[in-house]
């Protein structure tokens, strides 16, 4: 079975600033830097074609993979009563060879 081509997805540039929320800047993910990726906090219902046309649209790059993943909330205790943390979504972006984003500076 045959996978049929990727469409070009256009977006509004609300909706791109919108997807890409913010960076995550941990350690771990500055490690993906030698790997030519960078990793964002998106929306729980952003899909991966959309997170693509959001990053190149922003930043001016070209994206070959996006990878995304859904962290669900903890159940925790706060003054004795149980709480939960918020689901959260992330998208790994790997760039293309030469590429970059300096997340550093504003968009």
């Amino acid at each position: 079975m045959r996978k049929s081509p990727a469409k070009a997805v256009k977006l509004s540039r609300e909706r791109m600033y919108a997807i890409i929320r913010s960076p995550v800047i941990t350690e771990k993910a500055t490690l993906l830097s030698e790997f030519n990726q960078v990793s964002f906090h998106v929306p729980l219902n952003a899909v991966k074609p959309e997170i693509k046309a959001a990053v190149e649209g922003l930043f001016s790059v070209k994206v070959t993979a996006v990878n995304t993943l859904r962290q669900k909330g903890k159940v925790k205790m706060f003054r004795g009563r149980r709480g939960k943390r918020v689901d959260t979504k992330k998208a790994i972006v790997t760039l293309a060879e030469g590429q970059s984003i300096d997340i550093t500076t504003g968009v």
